[in-house]
């Protein structure tokens, strides 16, 4: 049985989809963008971008009673591989141990022009 997860420390989805979906003891999430919840607004630059974007994913997660932690799979969106390695040095500091296996695909486009869009699978 699958079950919709969602909270308002995350931005809210802009299409027909949910934040994240729970079953079978797994949590897929949508992408995450960088936006700030409480103000909408999107940080300037990258690093500040990442640190935005995964602390919204870890918010998400912790709403489905899951953490950074148990995170097994990453998917990566960036606009400009150029800014690979500063989303790195700010993607490292939120996991502990073992990090993930990852995906990182530069892409054209993401919604609200921001630069990078981040989605995971995580234990519950």
């Amino acid at each position: 049985m699958k079950k919709v997860i969602s909270t308002n420390q995350a931005p809210a989805a802009i299409g027909p989809y949910s934040q994240a979906i729970e079953v079978n003891g797994m949590v897929y999430t949508s992408g995450i963008i960088p936006v700030v919840p409480e103000t909408g607004e999107i940080p300037e630059g990258s690093a500040a971008q990442a640190k935005q974007a995964l602390t919204n994913l870890s918010h998400l997660l912790e709403a489905a009673g899951t953490g950074m932690e148990k995170v097994i799979k990453t998917t990566v969106f960036i606009k400009e591989m150029d800014d690979f390695g500063a989303i790195n040095e700010v993607y490292a500091t939120f996991f502990e141990g073992a990090f993930p296996a990852r995906s990182c695909v530069e892409v054209a486009r993401l919604p609200k022009d921001v630069m990078l869009e981040i989605e995971a699978i995580a234990e519950k």
